[in-house]
């Protein structure tokens, strides 16, 4: 299955959920899960971004419908990238 990763960045609004409900993290994992993709790893991040996410989804719609959803919600600000292994692309080329 193609991975992607998503970075995010929360919005002062997400910032005061996150705080008021950490575990709303593993909620929106859940939610992503039901768009169709699956996040296999997560980790909370210092810097530009709050959060890097590796998301596996069948194709590009589908992880553009999850980036769409969340990115609705005015919570957090998304940028989410095609990844590929990087033996793959040795093989490309």
């Amino acid at each position: 299955m193609p991975t992607f990763i998503m970075l995010s960045t929360l919005t002062p609004e997400g910032v005061q959920t996150l705080k008021n409900n950490p575990q709303r993290l593993r909620e929106v994992n859940k939610e992503v899960e039901q768009l169709g993709a699956k996040v296999v790893a997560q980790w909370a991040v210092l810097g530009r971004f709050d959060f890097v996410n590796v998301v596996e989804a069948p194709d590009e719609k589908t992880i553009a419908r999850v980036s769409l959803e969340l990115g609705s919600r005015g919570t957090a600000h998304y940028e989410t990238l095609a990844a590929i292994p990087v033996d793959e692309f040795i093989a490309s080329l």
